[in-house]
């Protein structure tokens, strides 16, 4: 992963790749700390459904299936955990899935 300011923002790339997280602290006056991440449309539509208090669809993004997470609520940070990984994966190359997956423990 490699880490930049874009949009005025903390952002994450895989590799020289595509976004899988960033920051939103309080951009264009939203009312939360919240990272966005990228995430399949029906993950969503889930996460969103399961719990509107901490998960939201993001403006710009949101459409494509990026979902937002509010951070300055005392979220279960092992489920951010996951939703990170999982937005690397979902964006990343094959070559970096495979070097992440290969240094998995399990």
């Amino acid at each position: 992963a490699n880490e930049r300011i874009s949009h005025g923002e903390p952002t994450w790339f895989a590799g020289k790749g595509k976004v899988f997280a960033m920051i939103d602290g309080h951009h264009h006056d939203s009312p939360h700390l919240s990272v966005w991440l990228p995430q399949p449309i029906d993950a969503q539509e889930a996460l969103i459904d399961g719990d509107p208090e901490r998960f939201f669809k993001p403006p710009y993004v949101g459409v494509k299936g990026w979902v937002g997470v509010v951070l300055d609520t005392k979220p279960d940070w092992d489920v951010v955990a996951g939703l990170v990984r999982e937005s690397y994966l979902h964006v990343a190359s094959a070559k970096l899935r495979k070097r992440l997956e290969d240094r998995s423990p399990g």
